[in-house]
């Protein structure tokens, strides 16, 4: 009661929020599920933008781990969900423009975008594999900038800590029916550690032609270049306590890193016309990719990815029984050819060829969603979709002389069902059960010291209950509270083997339960307050290993997971075009291991931003710096969970200073 008093006190007016992740045009206020949106203004005032931290902090249960160590890419988690990613993002559905990042084997790479390109963030926190199928523990939709129908140019400086310099620069226009804008950008930063230096080079454009008034067809290109991205490894708990800048002895030896280039090409439609919409997308993707590993034998990994994919849904509102009602239906496709190999790795240099396979995956998900209007206050939906996900790989060199050949598949049918009660136009109440389903990836499916696909490696699957609300009101209140439980069966679970590689099991049965709470008021006409409490209980239910070493894990806390965050911003934004933000983000210890015997340590992490916009006529002059890491905290920006010989622990900087300018003219 206390926090809906003190946001009803907000005093500044604030336009209704839209939002798309949920497979439909819908206000934010009426969303049946826990939903959380970005705006571009939290995304890049005053900000690096070189980590999704820097905009998800403020999102509740969703937590990520970033060291700048960008061969790992940031650790990104949506009620636990994604904790246990080798590398990349795991069991999280992303999706830009429309268009899926996430690969129909469920594994993810965030390399290719930068926030300084995108305007919003919309994300769903929860299972949602009724809507989009494999990996979808949560959704996260990006949505790069708008083109402009007037001529646009931006550019914007960055320098900093640690070697760290970021350009971009940015150009839009629009001529009668067609908008076009293209971004690009280049990042080269040394390191807060030893060893992990990276340079990534992105570009992306997006061309909006309108060939009818109720027809938009969109071509998206996007593409990255990173050349390097060193792995400094993960330390004992004595060697960074000792060194906290210090690399693993065996990643500087062995020259640990990676260099990826990726190119893609989409296209996407979208069509209404009265009650009817029509939305379609197609894209191609072309990976090369190259990672070298903390060991000799087959401990360089090379693939050559093609990738291509489509998916269409149509939705139709219609009175059916004397009850409004909108039926979608739609379909997605995905196809993964990686053309994979591993050489021996001989002090950095590639030595001689240690296995090559071909690796290819089809994904195809049918889907239906239906949302009956009950009353005008009372709205009820449900869905379900069907996964079937397949594996062929055909051995070509086997250096152990097996040829594993073969092919799996794995299939499920996700339903999901929500009721949405609006007691008040400003208020949702909301209850939902969703699904999520989750394939191994081909990395999961290896196995590690020979050809072919691990037989014993199952899905894992969820089953999530929520109820919640949220409040919206003209008037500047916004806050919402969720409570949720999820029971999981056959976790996938990471661990490392001689001589370092990471191998995958399931846990029998996993228990989530957690609440989390969001608010924003505004507490005068230049002064913002925004916050966010999570806390989870997350426990291995049914977990047991035999052979060596053996292990009884019931009852022990999943590791990676905090028990509990706290995120609070004040953003004062003066008249004069002057602002300034000051950010704490606390975080509670947790388990790095499944048998509970070591653990990270609690941290606070708080950030200043200072920035000014400044006008005159069509330019705009942003000077602006960011203080990270203010209070000097020593805290693990990234844990590798089970990591062998008690390596778990990646340090994060202390305070590390970054500042520039942002330029830009409409002409």
């Amino acid at each position: 009661m206390a926090l809906v008093v003190l946001l009803a006190a907000a005093v500044a007016a604030q336009d209704e929020v839209v939002v798309t992740a949920r497979r439909a045009p819908q206000p934010l206020i009426g969303v049946a599920s826990s939903f959380s949106v970005v705006g571009a203004a939290d995304l890049h005032d005053a900000r690096p933008t070189v980590g999704f931290e820097e905009a998800l902090n403020r999102v509740p249960g969703v937590f990520l781990q970033n060291s700048g160590n960008y061969a790992q890419d940031t650790r990104l988690q949506i009620r636990g969900f994604g904790t246990r990613a080798a590398f990349g993002v795991r069991e999280i559905k992303v999706l830009l423009d429309g268009l899926p990042e996430t690969l129909p084997d469920g594994q993810t790479q965030l390399d290719e975008i930068d926030l300084d390109a995108i305007e919003r963030i919309e994300i769903i926190r929860g299972p949602a594999a009724s809507l989009y199928g494999n990996a979808s523990g949560g959704v996260i939709q990006l949505f790069s900038t708008t083109p402009p129908q007037s001529p646009r140019l931006r550019t914007r400086l960055l320098g900093g800590s640690f070697g760290l310099a970021k350009y971009t620069a940015e150009a839009g226009a629009g001529s009668g029916r067609a908008r076009l804008n293209a971004h690009a950008s280049h990042l080269r930063l040394d390191g807060f550690r030893r060893h992990s230096a990276t340079e990534v080079t992105t570009l992306n454009a997006k061309l909006e032609v309108e060939p009818y008034d109720d027809t938009i067809v969109t071509t998206l290109i996007d593409g990255v270049d990173a050349p390097r991205a060193d792995d400094p490894g993960g330390l004992t708990r004595l060697e960074r306590d000792l060194d906290s800048q210090a690399a693993n002895a065996a990643n500087v030896n062995f020259d640990a890193g990676e260099s990826v280039q990726q190119g893609r090409i989409g296209w996407k439609l979208e069509h209404q016309r009265g009650a009817a919409a029509l939305f379609a997308y197609a894209y191609l993707l072309y990976r090369d990719f190259e990672n070298s590993l903390a060991f000799e034998d087959g401990g360089v990994v090379t693939f050559n990815r093609f990738s291509p994919g489509a998916g269409m849904r149509y939705s139709r509102e219609l009175t059916l029984l004397g009850f409004e009602q909108t039926l979608s239906a739609g379909v997605d496709v995905q196809w993964q050819d990686d053309n994979r190999r591993r050489y021996d790795n001989l002090g950095g240099e590639r030595g001689g060829l240690d296995l090559a396979q071909r690796e290819r995956v089809l994904g195809i998900g049918p889907y239906l969603l239906e949302v009956i209007e009950l009353t005008d206050q009372i709205e009820l939906s449900g869905g379900a979709r069907y996964d079937r996900v397949h594996y062929d790989v055909d051995v070509d060199f086997d250096a152990s002389g097996n040829d594993n050949s073969g092919s799996t598949s794995f299939d499920a049918w996700s339903p999901a069902g929500s009721l949405r009660y609006a007691p008040l136009q400003w208020t949702t109440l909301f209850v939902n059960v969703g699904t999520t389903f989750q394939v191994p990836t081909t990395t999961e499916l290896a196995v590690p010291d020979t050809s072919g696909l691990d037989g014993d490696l199952e899905p894992q699957t969820a089953i999530s209950y929520e109820a919640g609300l949220r409040l919206q009101h003209d008037s500047g209140l916004r806050g919402g509270l969720s409570g949720f439980r999820i029971d999981i069966d056959d976790e996938l679970i990471p661990f490392e083997t001689e001589p370092g590689r990471t191998d995958f099991r399931n846990a029998g049965r996993s228990r989530r339960y957690g609440v989390e709470v969001d608010w924003q008021a505004q507490l005068m006409e230049t002064l913002r307050w925004t916050g966010a409490l999570t806390w989870i209980d997350a426990e291995f239910r049914d977990y047991r290993i035999s052979g060596a070493p053996e292990g009884v894990f019931d009852g022990n806390d999943e590791p990676g997971i905090p028990p509990w965050q706290m995120f609070f911003e004040l953003l004062y934004r003066h008249r004069s075009g002057a602002f300034a933000g000051l950010e704490a983000f606390l975080v509670g210890d947790y388990f790095v291991d499944d048998a509970n015997t070591a653990e990270t340590r609690d941290y606070q992490l708080l950030t200043l931003r200072l920035g000014w916009d400044l006008h005159w006529r069509r330019f705009e002059l942003s000077p602006f710096l960011t203080l990270n890491n203010l209070l000097d905290s020593d805290y693990d920006g990234t844990v590798r969970v089970n990591a062998r010989g008690g390596r778990y622990f990646e340090p994060a900087p202390g305070l590390n200073p970054a500042g520039g300018i942002h330029l830009s003219a409409s002409l």
